[in-house]
């Protein structure tokens, strides 16, 4: 009879925290289980820039070593960092060779938050060059979905998803600047929370994307989400209570003009206004008015953020991608016409909370897609015309929120007649992030959605 050998690949960050804490598992064998799972599953998916292999046993052991383990939320959890993010002892990717900054003396602070908290780093998710698509591949390799690996895991946080899609690690960072978190959470079917503006260190490069990025977890389940924000946001893990009565704004207005969202996308929010409906929630039809200058302004600032970094680096604009030098050239142009200023953000801002005070709207509901993930291909040796448009066309109700600083959680609720999973997107104001969790967190309770793609994790079961 053939011996089934149990393993922890698959289970939720919390089962293992658990299991490692009460000293059910350990820490060492909970990362030895996950590299091997990576070391073969990860030829499929190229979802890692970097494992840390050794390194990350070391660290592990360091937490079995720990006398007392009752206060760290993430005991022994594997966890990934998106490669623009410093990890010592890494240099800092930033989505391809050309682009590497050296080798990191330090953390960055969120990722000495979730050492601090027991996780063990296992390696650096790819992402784009600079992280300016929402696209995930470079000359080296294409990352790919692991619903359907013909199909992008989404961008810029691409490899953090399709890590944690494919049960390679039960958590992920990413962060966000017009979407980057958000994006890749609908494509690979998991929960993606951009907090608001503030509330986690950022420290993202010249000036963190003109203050629109954030830091932010991918997770496979909202308890998870949940203890990676309070983990990154420096607070104790707070239960999430379901909420009174709320009145919610439903939007399918797209803010870019000329970009529609389809059917599949149409449906998941109706189908989210039926699960706010069922928790006892109230639903109005009611449209952001999303001003032509905001897409404009947007898309400036996109540009611009690629020149500035590329400035503030030293890199050597030869060395990028074609994508690159062209987007960042016109971020030159964008600046020298002072097209990208602080003033248009602030008023974005101010208008987009005082929506829901105006409407007397909690919580504003929107598609998280405009349309199925674009094919994983080399995109990043297409034009940056190309480029541009796919990550537009697909991507477009992400971004208003980064402008406002506002925080914005993606929640998977079906699957698409092409078999990719569908999500909607939740938007609050300022200091509503535990609101969306916990609203997401009745949408899990009422519509429990696959946590990991079809035939992922390949292992033969599942321990926690």
């Amino acid at each position: 009879m053939q011996e089934i050998t149990q393993t922890w690949v698959g289970a939720t960050a919390k089962q293992i925290a658990r299991a490692v804490r009460r000293g059910d598992a350990s820490a060492t064998q909970v990362v030895a289980d996950h590299l091997d799972h990576i070391a073969t599953a990860d030829r499929e998916l190229s979802a890692f820039r970097v494992v840390r292999a050794g390194e990350a046993i070391v660290e592990a052991e360091k937490v079995d070593e720990q006398e007392e383990l009752a206060d760290l939320p993430l005991a022994g959890v594997p966890v990934a960092v998106k490669e623009n993010t410093a990890v010592a002892g890494l240099p800092t990717w930033n989505g391809s060779a050309a682009a590497r900054s050296p080798i990191a003396e330090d953390d960055h602070e969120v990722v000495r938050r979730l050492r601090g908290a027991g996780a063990v780093i296992l390696g650096v998710t790819r992402m784009p060059e600079l992280g300016l698509w929402a696209l995930t591949d470079d000359e080296t390799s294409v990352t790919r979905n692991p619903w359907r690996a013909d199909r992008t895991p989404g961008g810029s946080s691409g490899g953090s998803a399709a890590a944690v899609a494919a049960g390679l690690v039960p958590i992920a960072h990413g962060n966000d600047g017009l979407g980057s978190i958000r994006i890749p959470a609908a494509c690979c079917g998991l929960v993606g929370l951009k907090p608001g503006r503030g509330v986690v260190p950022c420290q993202l490069g010249a000036n963190d994307w003109f203050g629109l990025a954030e830091h932010g977890i991918l997770a496979t389940t909202v308890a998870d989400a949940a203890v990676g924000f309070s983990v990154l946001a420096g607070r104790r893990p707070d239960k999430l209570v379901p909420p009174q009565r709320l009145r919610v704004a439903t939007s399918l207005r797209s803010p870019v003009r000329g970009v529609r969202a389809d059917e599949p996308n149409r449906d998941a929010v109706a189908t989210a206004s039926r699960l706010l409906a069922a928790a006892g929630h109230d639903t109005i039809a009611i449209d952001p008015v999303y001003p032509t200058a905001l897409s404009l302004r947007g898309t400036a600032t996109w540009f611009a953020a690629a020149a500035q970094e590329i400035r503030a680096s030293g890199l050597d604009r030869r060395s990028l991608q074609r994508r690159s030098r062209r987007h960042a050239a016109v971020g030159d142009w964008v600046d020298r016409r002072g097209l990208v200023r602080e003033a248009d953000r602030a008023q974005w801002r101010e208008r987009s909370i005082r929506f829901f005070a105006d409407n007397s709207v909690d919580l504003l509901l929107t598609p998280a897609l405009a349309a199925t993930p674009p094919s994983a291909t080399g995109w990043a040796g297409g034009s940056w015309r190309a480029n541009l448009l796919t990550s537009i066309r697909y991507a477009p109700y992400a971004a208003p929120w980064n402008i406002a600083g506002l925080p914005a959680l993606v929640v998977p609720v079906g699957l698409r007649p092409d078999g990719l999973p569908v999500a909607a997107q939740l938007v609050g104001p300022p200091g509503s992030e535990l609101l969306l969790l916990a609203v997401a967190g009745q949408f899990e309770l009422a519509a429990p959605w696959p946590r990991h793609a079809p035939n992922w994790p390949r292992v033969p079961t599942v321990a926690g």
